[in-house]
């Protein structure tokens, strides 16, 4: 058998299969009587191999005639429904499975994967149709046309590098970094979502801390002297959004300068494994019944992200220009007082200064540590400002243990650096 030969029946046996896939699912939907739908199975199968045949004949005037009839046959079809439903699917899916049949000639793996998408669409009519009305709330759909927005609209049209800036700027760089957090953002709703609130305040706390951690913890310590009750599962919450805080900063070492990893993974290793053995432990010491209510809101916080875009931009210009000017002392004092702000926003910010001043990778990690210590400080502060002393107590010995373990591995180029 001839390769031609042995490919155009590929071809046809592509066609069929897919014409039969998406016309037993419409089968099923096609109802019985007078009101039932257009095509079932056996037209669906007929209008595939169509398709196929025509290409097989390499007329494109025959192909071209071929789509016309399908689409007159919808038309005529939708006119004369009396099923009552004014929906297009099934003529709509007449004319995809023609051009599935066409492309079945030539690339038959392609019109079977196409086949297989088009009919767990079909097929998923019911829970896309909650989903769209029932689930998803106009803010979250609002959210996500925000996030496609950031991601493919702006995010391409960015420069990479703004000359005229101390090492030269890059905005690309800069706003991929604030996508990411978006969607770290979106994902924890998600994950909050789905699970409903039988987890409470613990994964409440861990989604929230993609927003910021300093504000869950003063956040949950208002609920804890609110209701004494929630003491455990409101620390639980905030040392969960501890966990998120690690997280991220492998996130911002990978996104803005991936050497540094080698020094600081081994930081942000034990410092993830003493965060997630605290909230563990008070995770198991919370409520089983307490009930949470139903989280439903904002994916994301828009402000917050844009924020963070400027106070990135503007610290990396103004730490780079006192790196340049006065040295590496700059960078730690620029480091230690933006981590009472933002810990993410001056890690990222330091890091960045790695390709455009000559100070090394690991005086730049341990600028990062004493961002991470006054971040904490500023934990210690919210939690007890808010939250009491029981409850500061608790929350600041497990952001304290995580601080420890992170600055461990550290030790050795702390000694380095000062001799």
């Amino acid at each position: 058998m001839s390769a031609a030969l042995w490919d155009m029946l590929l071809g046809f046996a592509a066609a069929l299969g897919s014409g039969l896939l998406i016309g037993i699912e419409r089968e099923r939907r096609k109802g019985q009587g007078p009101t039932r739908s257009l095509a079932g199975v056996r037209t669906f199968t007929l209008i595939t191999v169509a398709g196929a045949g025509a290409k097989a004949t390499g007329e494109i005037m025959l192909v071209y005639a071929g789509a016309a009839l399908v689409v007159l046959l919808a038309a005529i079809s939708y006119w004369r429904d009396r099923s009552g439903d004014p929906g297009v699917t099934t003529e709509v899916t007449l004319f995809v499975a023609y051009l599935l049949g066409v492309i079945a000639m030539g690339q038959p793996t392609l019109a079977a994967g196409g086949a297989v998408v088009v009919t767990a669409l079909l097929a998923s009519r019911g829970a896309l149709h909650r989903f769209s009305v029932q689930v998803l709330t106009a803010s979250e759909l609002r959210d996500a046309l925000l996030f496609c927005g950031a991601a493919l609209v702006v995010l391409p049209l960015l420069p990479e590098r703004i000359g005229w800036s101390p090492g030269g700027l890059n905005p690309q760089r800069l706003w991929s970094l604030v996508v990411v957090f978006m969607g770290l953002q979106a994902g924890g709703y998600i994950a909050m979502r789905a699970a409903g609130p039988r987890l409470g305040l613990a994964l409440s706390g861990f989604a929230s801390g993609f927003v910021s951690s300093t504000a869950t913890v003063a956040a949950l310590g208002l609920r804890a002297r609110q209701h004494p009750e929630l003491l455990w599962a409101c620390v639980a919450g905030a040392l969960f959004s501890s966990v998120t805080t690690v997280l991220l900063m492998f996130v911002v070492a990978i996104a803005v300068d991936p050497a540094a990893l080698q020094i600081l993974a081994p930081s942000l290793v034990s410092g993830l494994l003493v965060a997630l053995g605290v909230a563990l432990f008070s995770l198991r010491r919370q409520p089983t019944k307490a009930h949470y209510g139903e989280h439903r809101g904002r994916a994301f916080n828009l402000i917050h992200a844009t924020g963070f875009a400027v106070i990135l931009s503007m610290m990396t210009f103004l730490m780079t220009a006192a790196a340049h000017r006065f040295g590496q002392s700059a960078v730690f004092l620029s480091a230690t007082i933006g981590g009472f702000f933002d810990l993410h926003a001056a890690a990222a910010s330091t890091l960045a200064m790695s390709s455009s001043v000559s100070i090394p990778r690991s005086a730049l990690v341990i600028a990062v540590a004493c961002a991470w210590s006054t971040n904490t400080v500023s934990k210690l502060a919210a939690g007890f400002g808010s939250g009491g002393i029981r409850y500061g107590l608790r929350v600041g010995t497990g952001v304290l243990a995580i601080l420890v373990a992170l600055w461990i591995p550290l030790l050795p180029a702390l000694s380095e650096l000062l001799r």
